[in-house]
């Protein structure tokens, strides 16, 4: 039988034998970022195309060659996000979050969606965490998020991943690099591809930051940043330096980062790592002071960053980290019959709402098949419920591992001594864990 269709290049299912790797990755994610103070935020899949022409930048890859944008049946221009920041920064500003007194402090886990050449580690849909900052101007707000960053790597285990910073200086600063910039490159306006041509005017920093090997290779010996910033920029910088020396962060200053996005100011910075092959920024972000202005509120110090979930589970894969395998059914119950069948799917539902993983038949097995299928999924313990199980109202429980038999009670007692039986046999600690989930 032929399928209808296949998945759409560039977008990849997540199975359920995969799925656990995401979910362990995610939830470190989730409670690093609460224990920095964060909450989440969640924002609509697309948002008004004009958001991301003034937030992202018209003269950036993403704006002119990567979005998905259409037009509405009334006519409205809408895109699927391609990254997570400006979704945020226009909800806090919509909704005025700012009331609630500053800093904001939010995270996401979030899809996005960019039109190019799908490869290893970079999809036409792909997956980012990320955490944002509104109204905190002092750089030890910079070096708290590059800490939050730096602590989710260490909670997996991550090796071999290296830090550089830069700062690309404020409006004002960065004028004057605009204008070391152009004057330098306009020395190769017949060599550069036609995109770079059309930024050289407009914005000449992302010339520094195109994947055209000629671009690349003239950018090298580009001005750098560093050589332009104005004094307040500069104190920012080395501020956020000293944070880090004292938390014992390695890193390595970069002039050439520029990060691919126009909102970016001041302190920029990226994880990287050679373990995943060409696409080796695994987490990107800085500060971006002038985003809520741009988007139509008061000026706002802003920052954040955000982390690729792909790239992060192969670097994970690529360096050998294991990943904890999710619980195997706890009680398997097989029922011979219809009646024991009831009487199996009730033991089975009882048993769950403690919190415990319990099944039973739901396919029409045959006795042998269940018994097959509750070793297929690893399943601690089974009990096997006939009519002379029914009739006597008690049944014996086997350890799986240990082949050992218990008689149990299937009357109002059977709960009470599975558990005792449980605990015996695996974790001596589980009663008070589920008394506090009960409570």
């Amino acid at each position: 039988m032929k399928l209808i269709t296949n998945s759409i290049k560039g977008t990849v299912d997540v199975l359920p034998a995969e799925s656990y790797k995401w979910q362990f990755v995610e939830d470190i994610m989730r409670k690093q970022a609460q224990s920095y103070g964060f909450k989440e935020i969640r924002t609509p899949v697309f948002e008004h195309t004009e958001l991301f022409n003034r937030s992202v930048g018209d003269t950036t890859d993403v704006v002119q060659k990567e979005m998905y944008t259409f037009e509405t049946k009334g006519g409205e221009s809408v895109t699927l996000r391609p990254e997570g920041t400006a979704g945020a920064a226009r909800a806090v500003l919509e909704h005025g979050v700012y009331n609630d007194g500053y800093p904001i402090k939010a995270y996401y886990l979030t899809s996005c969606y960019r039109y190019e050449k799908p490869q290893k580690g970079r999809q036409r849909e792909f997956h980012q965490f990320g955490m944002e900052v509104y109204g905190a101007p002092s750089y030890f707000a910079d070096a708290e998020v590059i800490c939050a960053a730096h602590s989710i790597f260490e909670r997996l285990g991550v090796r071999n991943i290296s830090l550089e910073i830069n700062s690309i200086g404020c409006p004002t600063c960065r004028a004057k690099y605009h204008n070391a910039l152009k004057e330098y490159f306009a020395k190769y306006k017949t060599e550069l591809c036609d995109t770079c041509l059309s930024r050289l005017d407009r914005n000449p920093m992302r010339i520094l930051d195109c994947k055209e090997q000629k671009c690349s290779e003239i950018a090298a010996n580009a001005p750098t940043v560093l050589d332009y910033i104005c004094d307040d920029c500069r104190e920012h910088f080395e501020g956020v330096k000293k944070c880090l020396d004292a938390e014992g962060i390695k890193y390595t200053v970069n002039p050439k980062i520029v990060r691919g996005l126009d909102y970016y100011t001041r302190t920029v910075f990226e994880f990287v790592s050679n373990d995943i092959g060409a696409q080796g920024t695994v987490c990107g972000g800085g500060r971006y002071d002038g985003l809520i202005e741009e988007l139509g509120g008061q000026h706002t110090p802003s920052l954040g960053f955000g982390m690729g979930i792909e790239r992060l589970l192969i670097l994970m894969k690529n360096q050998g980290i294991e990943i904890p395998k999710p619980p195997v059914c706890d009680l398997y119950v097989i029922g011979m019959d219809e009646d024991s069948k009831i009487r199996a799917f009730q033991i089975a539902e009882e048993v769950r709402k403690s919190s415990l993983i319990s099944e039973c038949d739901i396919v029409g097995r045959t006795f042998k098949a269940q018994m097959k299928y509750a070793n297929k999924i690893n399943a601690k313990f089974i009990i096997v419920i006939g009519s002379n199980e029914m009739a006597e109202n008690k049944a014996k429980i086997k350890n799986m591992q240990t082949g050992k038999e218990t008689e149990i009670p299937l009357d109002e007692n059977f709960f009470n001594a599975f558990l005792s039986v449980y605990i015996d046999n695996t974790n001596s600690d589980l009663m008070a864990q589920l008394d506090s989930m009960k409570g």
